[in-house]
């Protein structure tokens, strides 16, 4: 007799991940020269590390004694440079004690979650939503509460609407800044009346700042940590991956208090026992080394930004709502039309791959993102020509 493994009902509760899904659209298609396939679905850099990074790295790699475990948190001379780094950057004084190395900044949204939340609890998430952070919420039981951004805010959440869901099982506030999936940059003024906000209600703010470095230079984004008592709100979440174009290496950081980062320790220990050793070094030589040659791939991609935005702005059938660092989100003119079939027939027709707004959360059907980043500069005329043509 066969038998089937009955899965954790919360886990298969949880659909597949959208890029999974997406990239199976036109998996096995061949395309024409003409009209090549453009990937606008997944937030990667479209450039390889710094040769100078990779040299380091093939040199590393040579001495026998680096190929074991490190510390659970990371290595203390990364915790050290990086903790110096966010000093340096916020104004701020913040101790390589209270800073972690993560397996990607996914692993640091996973394990503050834990660190903070338990089944039954709810965490308040702007909508539309970065998938994995609700996919990993309801796998552990923990309820997300939409909060939707209010129309012509260039989809910034307003934290009187906030206040208005928190009870008495919210356990954290999460914002990301600049945003995934709408590229949106949050004012200061947001961000700080979220954090009183969530400092008020004595719960936390859990802000990823993955796409800090592509904000324009001299800009800081926030004063929180400039606050005496940050720890007993802020839990901050970070990404190399981008900056420095490590996406495969699995490199993030978690800030927090001294109390909570002993229970993401526990957390990490068991989850990965510590981060990749390799992707710990690449981050250490980029911040050593590279925020240079990072500077200048955030000029570049300003630019290219510009460029999309300037499109999609002279469009008369695509409303652009908000474009940042990585991406833009688009409303498509193709009135009571899902998102997702728009994107099945923009892959089919166009050959151009997107995420739809659907995938975001519920009541984003009218919504598509556009991750350009990877796409190089002369390939967006081709993105705003065929998705003028679609459907005309």
């Amino acid at each position: 007799m066969n038998r089937t493994l009955i899965a954790n009902p919360w886990l298969a509760a949880v659909e597949p991940s959208p890029i999974g899904e997406t990239k199976r659209w036109v998996l096995g298609r061949s395309f024409p020269a003409d009209r090549p396939l453009i990937d606008l679905s997944q937030a990667v850099p479209g450039y390889p590390p710094a040769m100078a990074l990779r040299k380091h790295l093939g040199e590393f790699l040579l001495d026998p004694a680096v190929h074991g475990y490190t510390p659970i948190l990371g290595l203390p001379i990364l915790r050290e440079t990086y903790a110096a780094h966010l000093s340096t950057f916020y104004g701020a004084s913040i101790g390589a004690g209270e800073v972690g190395i993560t397996s990607g900044c996914n692993q640091a949204f996973c394990l503050a979650l834990m660190s903070l939340a338990k089944a039954g609890d709810q965490v308040i998430v702007p909508r539309p939503h970065y998938f994995n952070h609700d996919m990993w919420m309801r796998m552990q039981g923990v309820e997300p509460v939409s909060l939707d951004f209010r129309p012509g805010s260039g989809a910034v959440p307003n934290a009187e609407d906030a206040a208005k869901l928190i009870g008495p099982r919210t356990r954290a506030i999460i914002l990301i800044s600049p945003n995934n999936p709408t590229g949106a940059v949050y004012p200061r003024a947001t961000i700080h009346a979220f954090y009183e906000l969530a400092k008020q209600h004595g719960i936390a703010l859990i802000l990823d700042e993955t796409y800090k470095d592509f904000l324009p230079p001299g800009e800081r984004p926030h004063d929180l940590f400039a606050d005496p008592s940050w720890r007993g709100t802020l839990v901050h979440l970070y990404s190399f991956s981008k900056v420095f174009a490590l996406t495969g290496y699995r490199v993030g950081g978690v800030t927090a208090g001294a109390n909570l980062m002993a229970e993401i320790e526990k957390a990490m220990d068991c989850v990965s026992i510590c981060p990749p050793r390799l992707g710990q070094e690449a981050a250490l030589y980029g911040l050593c080394n590279l925020l240079p040659w990072a500077r200048g791939n955030t000029e570049g991609l300003k630019a290219r930004a510009d460029m999309l935005g300037d499109g999609l702005t002279r469009s008369n059938r695509w409303r652009l709502v908000s474009i940042g660092a990585y991406f833009a989100y688009v409303e498509h003119p193709f009135a009571g039309q899902r998102s997702t079939d728009v994107s099945k027939r923009l892959a089919d027709e166009e050959n151009l791959l997107t995420i739809p707004g659907d995938m975001f959360g519920a009541g984003q059907e009218r919504f598509v993102r556009l991750a350009f980043a990877n796409v190089a500069d002369d390939k967006i005329p081709a993105v705003l020509e065929r998705l003028e043509r679609f459907g005309a």
